[in-house]
């Protein structure tokens, strides 16, 4: 019994030990690098989930062991052990300790995520980001040379809720790129979309979709949220570094789900601009359809939270 115990554990640590992560990825836990000035923030939560969690199990890990080990039958020789039919202190331990762990864990995940969800009156960028079956197109609500219009009338922003378009640019015709599964990113050849942000500028994501839920990760950003037909969700981020990373949806939306991947390009203002431009010139400008519109009552009932 005892070498087979010798043994678990040497695999176990050949487990833990044997992997790919250097030891300046152990303290990320499995998450990726931060790439944003909100995600340190995201990466802090998740390690004091996991921080908890293994004094947690470290604690009941240690209560059964210490029974199975100093209370087992052949030590004492006893068949029927002593019954106990009540102890308050640890009934009342046992009770109180789970609601304070619960109550650790409401208070951090809602001050943070009140924090996360925070909308600023009016952002550096704006994209509204549609999701369809099996792809993402990006329209870009920026006043962009060569693009006519206003989003804020704009007819294929209709289902946009007005409080989100009290913070489009005015006279903002701007400019749209759509994907499909098989679409590429020219550099990096990685399927999917490539959606263009500037490094620095705090950007909003106004999240619409055109037929079911769906859900817009970029994995290094450390935020997500669900795409959800008939109602609009924004987030805001700030990139703080340049390069291609990747995005995916993160809801399973149908037979195809694991092909809706895309691109985020973090680049530099100035080449951010150009590329709204080059956009322009393709003739793509103006916005593709949102999405589902909301009913009436239905598309301003939340309160204004800019």
């Amino acid at each position: 019994m005892r070498r087979k115990l010798l043994q678990a554990l040497t695999a176990g640590l050949v487990l833990a030990t044997a992997t790919g992560c250097t030891w300046e990825d152990f303290p990320r836990l499995g998450m990726p690098t931060p790439t944003t000035e909100e995600a340190p923030r995201i990466l802090s939560l998740w390690q004091g989930s996991w921080a908890a969690a293994l004094a947690v199990g470290v604690l009941v890990w240690g209560l059964i062991l210490w029974s199975a080990f100093f209370h087992r039958r052949s030590r004492t020789k006893v068949e029927v052990p002593p019954q106990t039919r009540y102890n308050m202190p640890i009934e009342a331990l046992y009770t109180v300790v789970p609601l304070v762990i619960v109550s650790v864990f409401f208070y951090f995940t809602a001050r943070d995520e009140s924090e996360l969800l925070k909308l600023e009156k009016k952002p550096d960028v704006t994209v509204n980001v549609v999701g369809f079956q099996w792809s993402w197109c990006f329209n870009y609500v920026e006043e962009v040379e060569g693009s006519t219009g206003d989003a804020k009338t704009s007819e294929e922003l209709d289902a946009i809720p007005d409080r989100y378009k009290e913070a489009f640019p005015a006279d903002a015709g701007g400019v749209y790129d759509c994907g499909i599964p098989g679409t590429r990113n020219p550099q990096t050849n990685n399927p999917g979309p490539t959606l263009w942000l500037p490094e620095g500028k705090r950007v909003r994501f106004v999240l619409t979709s055109r037929d079911v839920i769906h859900s817009f990760w970029v994995v290094p950003f450390l935020m997500k949220q669900d795409v959800i037909p008939g109602h609009t969700n924004a987030f805001e981020v700030t990139p703080n570094r340049e390069g291609t990373f990747l995005g995916k949806c993160a809801e399973l939306c149908g037979v195809d789900h694991s092909r809706m991947l895309f691109n985020v390009k973090v680049v530099s203002p100035e080449r951010y601009e150009q590329h709204l431009k080059d956009l322009a010139k393709k003739g793509q400008q103006g916005y593709v359809p949102a999405g589902i519109e909301q009913s009436g009552p239905e598309k301003n009932r939340e309160s204004n939270i800019l």
